[in-house]
């Protein structure tokens, strides 16, 4: 237990200590997760403790339930990273962070524990809500944003006039990816299917090539950046397209060095690292009328399971985020 010294707290009822959250004990498919009443928690230093009013689901969720994480994850543990709600308790250390503020962004660097009524989080990795969003469409935003913003500018490091191709650009980083490059002057390619095309051209791509139907290797040449986000056989045939010095950047799978070196390119796959900072740039985008938010299904906490039928394809998949909704919003 955190001593009470330690930690600032809103006017919440502490009459109950206990809250609902999604569990899982042992990995496996989304018959492990259980909605289980568990003891609320205390936020340790440098954390604040949060009443989420929505939480993000993503494909990272169902790679830890499954036990694919490529992070270790002890159990039994609380599934979920991303996150928008109000902050009700602040620990010693998290003094930029107030009891009461309206707040989004990530749990923890283990990408745990936003599925449940309340929720621990890094101080270092929430920020200030977007003031133009709701919770549930904040809580769309982190993980994918903070993913397509690292790809482009922080591995890819893509200056204005320079050529990109994003594969999967209607997808939920696509989107981001497509709509950052666009601003930041990027000369952009982008792969989508048939239907998603007019959406694509639509977000700002300069390009978009129908993968069903096209090739893209004949469309693109010289690239200076590839921001890969399908992997397998695109992310082979994406050596092509490079300039030699360009970069194949993966958010999905990690590249063949040997055809990199072939090539005479860099490759590399990356963890997103969702900051502060960064949260906030991004919020600041959205307020401005610069990033559009895209959020595909939105379910109670309680259906949690079924979202990640939806992320197993076994219900339908929607475009856009998947979103839990558990305060008012």
């Amino acid at each position: 237990m955190i001593p009470s010294s330690t930690v600032r707290e809103a006017n919440v009822d502490q009459s109950d200590s206990s809250m609902m959250a999604w569990r899982v004990h042992e990995f496996g498919g989304p018959e492990v997760m259980r909605f289980e009443q568990i003891p609320r928690p205390n936020p340790g230093p440098g954390e604040v403790l949060i009443k989420v009013e929505a939480a993000g689901v993503g494909p990272w969720d169902g790679w830890i339930r499954a036990g694919k994480s490529v992070l270790p994850q002890p159990l039994p543990l609380t599934l979920g990273s991303d996150l928008s709600g109000e902050i009700v308790a602040v620990g010693s250390g998290a003094s930029d962070l107030r009891a009461g503020e309206q707040v989004y962004g990530v749990t923890n660097s283990r990408f745990i524990g936003a599925y449940a009524e309340y929720a621990v989080a890094s101080a270092a990795m929430v920020s200030r809500k977007p003031s133009s969003l709701t919770h549930i469409e904040a809580a769309s935003v982190p993980v994918i944003a903070m993913t397509a913003w690292q790809g482009l500018f922080d591995q890819a490091q893509l200056k204005a006039g320079q050529t990109v191709l994003i594969h999967g650009a209607a997808g939920s980083v696509g989107a981001y990816a497509v709509q950052l490059a666009r601003r930041a002057g990027l000369r952009t390619f982008a792969t989508a299917a048939m239907e998603d095309v007019p959406y694509v051209h639509e977000l700002g791509a300069s390009t978009v090539i129908d993968f069903q139907t096209q090739r893209f290797e004949k469309a693109v040449r010289d690239a200076d950046a590839v921001i890969d986000l399908v992997g397998g056989e695109t992310q082979e045939r994406s050596f092509q397209v490079l300039r030699r010095g360009g970069k194949l950047i993966s958010a999905v799978s990690h590249p063949d060095q040997n055809l990199a070196r072939s090539h005479g390119v860099e490759a590399a796959f990356f963890l997103v690292k969702v900051t502060s900072q960064h949260l906030a740039e991004i919020a600041g985008l959205i307020d401005g009328g610069n990033l559009k938010t895209h959020v595909g299904a939105v379910l109670p906490l309680a259906d949690a399971h079924e979202a990640h039928l939806m992320l197993e394809g076994v219900r339908p998949r929607p475009k856009g985020k998947i979103v839990l909704t558990v305060g008012t919003n």
